[in-house]
């Protein structure tokens, strides 16, 4: 005999919508098991034993793990769908896994590139992205003219952004100037929304090119911008036991 649970953790299990997303398939009867359309909630079913369909594709629990780094290019949004039909990353990852339910651990934004990390492992992601494990991340940052060494110390030391809030210091160190623009590395462990534009914001500097390269030690190599591959074992334990 299988173990029995709720229909809503079941899909939930099988890594197709969340619990409170699952409770709405099943308000407007999209959920079938054995056939039967389901609308009520607390409906229980045993895995293995039951067949469960939404929409009437079957939906089952899938043991294995996806672990992947993305060179993620600006103009794709950071989720698995997007309310405005952007494109998303998870769309360049169903061109080759079509029938892998992943989603993104943590986030860049629209107009940011690199290194994304993406999984169905809820604690993978968990570990990677909550603050209370100070996991870096570093970034190329290109911002128009010039910084101050006043500036950049700054920028070290923290700054204000967000109603009052101080950024954790950071490592920053100029790389080059060129053309008129000048390129930074930074590496940071919060990931407050568009932190990095914020804290150059706080010391005047307008960033024109943001580009992740680094999470911990897993770095994004020379993976060609657009291309994805899957995490080897070695980063995936350092990820999830740093």
């Amino acid at each position: 005999m299988g173990e029995i649970v709720r229909l809503q953790k079941y899909i939930a299990m099988s890594g197709y919508a969340s619990r409170r997303a699952a409770e709405t398939l099943i308000e407007e009867g999209r959920v079938s098991v054995n056939g039967k359309k389901i609308t009520e909630q607390g409906v229980k079913i045993e895995i293995g034993a039951d067949n469960v369909s939404i929409d009437g594709k079957p939906v089952k629990i899938k043991n294995k793990k996806y672990y992947i780094m993305l060179n993620k290019p600006v103009g794709y949004v950071s989720t698995a769908k997007d309310q405005f039909d952007r494109p998303t990353v998870v769309d360049i990852i169903k061109k080759d896994l079509d029938d892998v339910r992943i989603f993104p651990v943590g986030r860049l934004d629209y107009d940011t590139e690199g290194l994304l990390l993406l999984t169905n492992d809820g604690d993978f992601t968990y570990r990677v992205t909550h603050p209370k494990f100070h996991m870096d991340k570093t970034y190329i940052v290109t911002i128009k003219g010039g910084i101050t060494i006043s500036g950049i110390n700054k920028i070290r030391r923290g700054v204000y952004i967000d109603d009052g809030f101080k950024t954790s210091p950071a490592e920053a160190e100029i790389l080059d100037a060129v053309d008129g623009h000048t390129f930074i590395k930074i590496t940071i462990h919060e990931g407050k929304n568009r932190q990095v534009r914020k804290m150059f914001d706080a010391v005047g500097c307008k960033v024109v090119g943001l580009k992740r390269i680094k999470i911990g030690t897993v770095e994004l190599g020379n993976l060609p911008l657009g291309r994805w591959r899957h995490l080897t074992s070695h980063e995936v334990s350092y990820l999830m036991n740093s």
